[in-house]
């Protein structure tokens, strides 16, 4: 039986090179149930995005959500990715009614940038930023990594309508380091087809990889999607507007209805609602008038 919608670390015992492996089915299928996909690629940049959110999410040790935000002038306006830090996961996407691209750079268009934004409990929140300047997000993440870690590093990323799987791999800090070591691991993973990635499980696809290497793999970590979203938050991010903002929305509508853009929940607050949260008070929302809150 195939290993679904679960997260496999693995750490290579001869020299300092780890990785991880995951595959995305039910909780890619019902993050994307919310999105309007304009096409079969704009489909598939979601699940390669919300496979690097979870791979990502899986190398810092956080109690909180790394968000992955890209933007752009082209047809796809922007596209989401969150995972917190025990494997929950939604996403995001902006576009035209039609995106002709084939390939990120082609669809998120010029100026197009990569941010990444982590949000702990127990620390300052740290942002990182690079443009998009490759065809792919596996390879706008290699420049990423490249410019922030000085660690090599390399992501492969595939996805269909059905699933959505990805290879991390990255050389630790060591004072053996050996260069061939990791050339010579990384020429092996760039084997890997799109074929293989979907459709093998983590110990076969490991051992076609790596099978003259000792690979210790741990226990599969679940991922599910699951929206961060609460009354409780968007009472927060309606307050921070301020009385004469929220006010004069009710002058013109009975409630003020906000909708989440990442599963669709629907809130309505009323003008008793409104006193209620400007005496208390996070998320991502979208009121009835378009304007969108962060």
């Amino acid at each position: 039986m195939k290993q679904q919608d679960c997260l496999r670390r693995f750490l290579f015992e001869d020299f300092a090179v780890r990785g991880e492996w995951v595959r995305l089915q039910d909780s890619f299928q019902q993050a994307k149930q919310h999105q309007v996909l304009a096409s079969a690629a704009v489909e598939s940049q979601l699940g390669q995005a919300l496979v690097a959110a979870v791979l990502l999410s899986a190398t810092i040790k956080f109690n909180g959500s790394l968000i992955m935000q890209i933007q752009g002038s082209g047809e796809l306006k922007a596209l989401v990715a969150q995972s917190s830090h025990d494997r929950k996961i939604r996403g995001l996407v902006r576009s035209d009614e039609q995106v002709s691209g084939n390939n990120l750079q082609e669809m998120i268009g010029e100026a197009g940038r990569l941010v990444i934004t982590v949000e702990s409990e127990n620390a300052e929140p740290y942002q990182g930023i690079v443009a998009v300047l490759a065809n792919s997000l596996a390879e706008v993440l290699r420049g990423y990594f490249r410019q922030s870690e000085q660690l090599d590093t390399r992501l492969w990323l595939f996805a269909t309508s059905t699933h959505a799987a990805g290879l991390f791999l990255q050389e630790l800090p060591s004072d053996n380091h050996d260069q061939t070591d990791w050339e010579r691991i990384e020429i092996l993973a760039s084997s890997i087809t799109a074929e293989e990635m979907l459709n093998l499980d983590c110990e076969t696809l490991l051992h076609r990889l790596f099978h003259q290497e000792k690979v210790r793999l741990y226990d599969p970590e679940p991922v599910e999607f699951k929206c961060s979203c609460s009354r409780a938050k968007i009472s927060t991010t309606l307050a921070a507007l301020g009385r004469k903002e929220l006010e004069s929305i009710l002058i013109e509508l009975d409630n003020i209805e906000v909708d989440c853009q990442f599963c669709g929940a629907q809130y309505r607050f009323d003008k008793i609602d409104v006193e209620a949260l400007l005496a208390n008070p996070g998320g991502d929302v979208e009121i009835n008038n378009k304007s969108t809150l962060h």
